[in-house]
């Protein structure tokens, strides 16, 4: 069976969004700070190594914002992503 996807919420898929880019971008931050708190002059800040995953929740946040309403707005002309579904046996 078909279906399309004709409309997204833009405020809660902005939201979900933001939450995904913060937690991916934890990881690279601390894995960012180890050499630049070994090194004797720190190309980068601690500080700013600190302030990029809220960076990068912010920008996640309101890309995602815009991606989610231009893709409602190209949806309700072309239509949306199609995908097939299909009945599983239960767990």
């Amino acid at each position: 069976m078909k279906k399309q996807i004709v409309q997204v919420s833009i405020l809660q898929s902005a939201k979900v969004m933001a939450a995904l880019y913060f937690v991916i971008s934890i990881p690279f931050a601390l894995l960012m700070m180890i050499p630049a708190m070994l090194a004797p002059t720190p190309a980068l800040s601690v500080g700013m190594l600190i302030l990029m995953p809220i960076f990068y929740t912010l920008f996640g946040f309101l890309f995602s914002l815009l991606g989610a309403w231009i893709y409602n707005l190209v949806a309700a002309r072309i239509g949306g992503f199609e995908f097939q579904t299909a009945e599983v046996a239960g767990h």
